[in-house]
């Protein structure tokens, strides 16, 4: 069996995540270290240092999965799992009507 080749020595994790948390961007990292974007979001999520960036919709709320709506609804209602999922197929603005009217 051969020895593992590794990506990254100690001192460049070290410095990736010095820099990381010094506000550098994954981009300019990988650029300067000649790895893949993906390859040290890779290693910094590993490392438990890398903190995936928050999308928000076009109105700024909070993005809300539609199975998470379903999943909502389906609770309050006792839905078994197989009545909740296909609660999932409908559409997302109408399962959030659907929960909205029931909370009032």
């Amino acid at each position: 069996m051969s020895a593992k080749t590794l990506n990254y020595s100690p001192e460049q994790t070290a410095k990736m995540s010095a820099d990381y948390a010094a506000g550098i961007s994954v981009e300019e990292i990988a650029l300067e270290m000649g790895k893949t974007i993906r390859s040290v979001v890779a290693k910094l999520s590993r490392e438990k240092v890398y903190v995936a960036k928050s999308y928000v919709s076009k109105t700024g709320a909070s993005v809300v999965k539609k199975d998470t709506v379903a999943d909502a609804i389906g609770e309050r209602l006792g839905f078994t799992e197989a009545e909740t999922e296909s609660l999932t197929k409908a559409n997302k603005t109408a399962l959030q009507k659907i929960f909205a009217a029931m909370q009032s």
